[in-house]
Formats: C-alpha cells, structure tokens, sequence
C-alpha cells in the first residue's frame, strides 16, 4: 500500500458494520415496541380502575367527602404552612440522625477490652430502640417529660416529638453506618497501620468515607422513611401538616384536607426516591429484578 493511502487509511474515521447497524435498528425497535406496550397496558388498567371506582354505588358520596375542589382549594393554605414543620423537622432530625448513628456505629465496632462500656452503650441502645414503637416514644417524652417541669428545661411538644423520632431512627442509621463500617476489607485498616496512621486516623480518612458511599442508597431510604415519620408528631397536637388537616376536616366532616397532605407528602417523597434509585444506580446497586 502506498504511503499516502496508508497515512488516509490511518485517519478514515470508523464506520459500523452493516451487521452493527441492523443490530441497533432492531435494538431500538425492540425498545420501541416496549415502551409502545407498557404505555397501552398502564392506560388500559388505569382507565378500567376509574371506570370500576367511579360505576361504584357510593362513588358520589365518596367524591364529595373526600375529593372536594372547594375544601382542597380553602384548606391548602393551612396544610402547606404544616408542611413547613414537617420538612424542618425533617432536615434538623436527619443531621442530629446522623451524627448519632455514625459515633454509635463506631462505638459497636471498637475492639479491645477497655472500649466494653461504650460497645454495651451502643448495643443497649440500639436494642432498646429498635425494639419500642416509634408511636409509643413520642408518646413517652412528648407527654411525659414536660409532665415533668424540670427547670430549665423546654416543654415544646415539637421539640420532644423531634428527639423521640431521633432517638429512634438513630438505632436504625447505625446499624446501617455499622455495616458499611464492616463491609470494608481488614486489609485496608492493616494498610492503614503499616503507613502510619492511628487507629482514628483510620476510621477518619480510610473505613469511613468508603463504609458512607457503599450505604448511601440505604440511608437515602431512610431519608425518605424520614420524610412521612415526622408527620406522627401531630398525635402530640403540634399543627403539622396532618394536623392542620385534622383542623380543616372537623369543621364539616370532610375529609379532603387529609387528601391534600397526602399528596403534599407525596409530592416531597417521590422525588428524594427518584433521586434515590439515581445514586443507587450510580454506585451499581442495579438489583435483581426487572426494569420499569
């Protein structure tokens, strides 16, 4: 070959073979037709889900109490300034979840006879508050401790109901810190050691920030657990959302100011789940099953 037509050779851009090219076209036609069939079968099942749900005998009723325009457009203002709380909430008791769960996890993974109080603390704890209801917490110390009048010490039922939920989900994020903590190889602490680094330095720089990447899709879902918890703080008569939709309904009886916190939670969960599957699939936590 001559040079020249070498040196073009070299340069030609590449091109797909024909067999490539019919391997997409039918790639994409096969993802078309599916899409085109997903599409079909979810309009037919949810056009015959409305059509039996409103062909029903109390249909009518059902949509007056419920599924009101009026009541949802007066009792919106009210709901949506509950919410409010509910997100505060929300956000303040996720970081103090956090900091807690992750100084629990730690304290379960020590080794060594002389760290034994501080592994029976955290495996207590742990126990004893995965073991009690969620409800039941917020009954104790949102009724119980300002039932007290400790001095100086704050009787606010938003504030107890918020360290109630805390206090449980803490029990819940450590044990998820803690196997990610344990999910990275020994080799690396020994690694660790051998150039220098204490045992602090280790869980800082080394075991921690890989156990955190490998167990955020889990601590993301319980962000979202999170999210819809914090409206049972409205059994202690704080106005949050569910709350405030409680107020609205007890006017007239009806019952859509409760549809109307619902799909403001909604409207709060379904994107930190998106959001959720997108770091998960990130990370390669593809799962087992099938695709939507």
């Amino acid at each position: 070959m001559p040079l020249g037509q070498g040196g073009a050779a070299a340069t030609d851009p590449w091109r797909p073979s024909p067999t490539e090219l019919e391997r997409r076209a039918y790639r994409r036609a096969r993802t078309t037709r599916s899409a085109f069939v997903s599409a079909a079968s979810t309009v037919v099942v949810g056009a015959l889900a409305v059509w039996l749900v409103t062909r029903s005998e109390g249909w009518p009723r059902v949509q007056e109490t419920f599924f009101s325009w009026d009541k949802a457009v007066d009792s919106f203002p009210a709901v949506l300034k509950g919410i409010w709380l509910n997100i505060r909430i929300m956000v303040i008791c996720g970081i103090a979840i956090a900091v807690i769960g992750m100084a629990l996890a730690i304290m379960r993974t020590l080794r060594g006879a002389i760290f034994f109080p501080l592994r029976l603390f955290a495996t207590a704890y742990v126990d004893l508050f995965r073991g009690l209801p969620l409800l039941l917490v917020i009954y104790l110390l949102g009724f119980g401790v300002p039932a007290l009048r400790l001095p100086s010490v704050p009787s606010s039922l938003a504030l107890w109901g918020g360290v109630a939920i805390t206090l449980s989900y803490s029990a819940y994020v450590a044990e998820v810190f803690r196997a990610g903590i344990e999910s990275v190889h020994p080799s690396q602490r020994a690694a660790s050691r051998a150039l220098g680094l204490s045992h602090g330095q280790t869980l800082r720089h080394v075991v921690v920030p890989q156990a955190v990447r490998r167990v955020m899709p889990p601590l993301m879902n319980d962000l979202v657990s999170l999210q819809k918890d914090s409206g049972l703080i409205a059994v202690l008569g704080v106005v949050d959302a569910i709350r405030a939709a409680q107020i609205e309904s007890a006017t007239d009886f009806n019952y859509t100011p409760y549809v109307v916190a619902g799909f403001l939670f909604i409207c709060l969960t379904i994107p930190m789940a998106r959001f959720t599957d997108h770091v998960a699939k990130k990370q390669g936590w593809h799962g087992s099953g099938g695709t939507l």
